[in-house]
């Protein structure tokens, strides 16, 4: 089977592209998707390919276009709205929690509607322009959460996102868009929303976490291990809601030490979540508290010396790792 390199820009694009050249109720809209190919060219091409009933641009308004996804997605068609941001996606709350994640407890209706969110920091965009709202859009009922941290997971995760029958809020780290690469086959494999990747092997502890830092975590683990022979196993969740539970606990059950990594803020973040599933399912399998590295709770600094400081790295994960191994 051919296999070819790819970016975690280029997985997301492979991906939007296999389900619109396959189905042709898929409808790609938001703010310079067209002729420009989106803030961070994502769909370059694809208005020259699908065509303009297909693949269009919207104003500067999250609101109705949120909402026109919504009036799409009930009446049969699979509606993927990008936002040029992930934050910008708060000024339209409302569509997403009360209209999108209620349609079918109220009416029965379907509403298969996905939308690409931007998100994270590493690249000095500021508090407008680098948050990482996953827990935010958790909190929903009704709304589904992707977080991809490789380019193979990327592609498979989105055509599985725009065929699900929910709505789905895709989160794409655009520190990773260039920076990472990956070798896949042609063929696009299917994955399953809510099953967890286990990227690396190891019996001492667990570190859980998602998107850009999964590679930090990575990198931390392969550095503790060759300094200091530790073997540290690295959980990539893939999906957050719903998440892997049966994948999480294992992973307790094979190591009784668990570190918590997202790039998100620390009071209420994901990662709190994952913390009570552990207290409450595998809390006797523990030889160490459960610790969380995340962000501090404040804004997403702009100066690039502060924003470095601000998100974990390998380094932070690192010492978190070697404090909980030897507690």
């Amino acid at each position: 089977m051919p296999v070819n390199e790819i970016t975690y820009l280029e997985g997301i694009r492979q991906g939007l592209q296999h389900t619109m050249q396959e189905d042709p109720d898929v409808i790609l809209f938001g703010q310079d998707v067209g002729s420009f190919g989106g803030a961070f060219k994502v769909t370059t091409g694809f208005l020259e390919a699908f065509g303009a009933a297909r693949v269009f641009n919207t104003p500067i308004c999250e609101s109705a276009m949120l909402g026109a996804a919504i009036g799409m997605a009930s009446q049969g068609l699979k509606p993927v709205l990008e936002v040029q941001f992930a934050d910008f996606a708060t000024t339209a709350i409302h569509q997403l929690l009360n209209n999108a994640g209620t349609m079918h407890y109220r009416t029965g209706v379907a509403v298969p509607m996905t939308v690409r969110a931007p998100c994270g920091g590493g690249f000095g965009g500021g508090p407008f322009h680098s948050e990482e709202l996953e827990a935010f859009f958790c909190h929903m009922p009704g709304i589904k959460v992707v977080y991809p941290a490789f380019p193979s997971d990327a592609r498979s995760l989105l055509v599985a996102a725009i065929h699900d029958p929910n709505p789905v809020v895709f989160l794409e780290n655009k520190y990773l868009y260039r920076h990472i690469k990956e070798l896949v086959p042609e063929a696009i494999a299917p994955i399953r929303i809510g099953s967890a990747r286990v990227c690396r092997s190891g019996q001492d502890a667990v570190v859980l976490t998602y998107g850009a830092m999964v590679h930090e975590a990575i990198q931390a683990a392969e550095h503790l291990a060759a300094d200091m022979g530790y073997r540290v196993m690295v959980v990539d969740m893939r999906t957050l809601k719903p998440y892997d539970t049966d994948t999480v606990i294992a992973t307790v059950a094979a190591t009784n030490r668990v570190l918590i990594v997202h790039e998100g803020w620390h009071t209420c973040g994901f990662g709190a979540e994952l913390a009570a599933l552990v207290a409450e399912q595998a809390f006797h399998l523990l030889d160490a508290p459960v610790r969380r590295l995340t962000a501090p709770d404040c804004p997403v600094p702009f100066a690039p010396d502060l924003e470095k400081a601000y998100r974990p790295n390998a380094a932070r994960i690192e010492e978190a790792l070697v404090e909980l191994l030897e507690y």
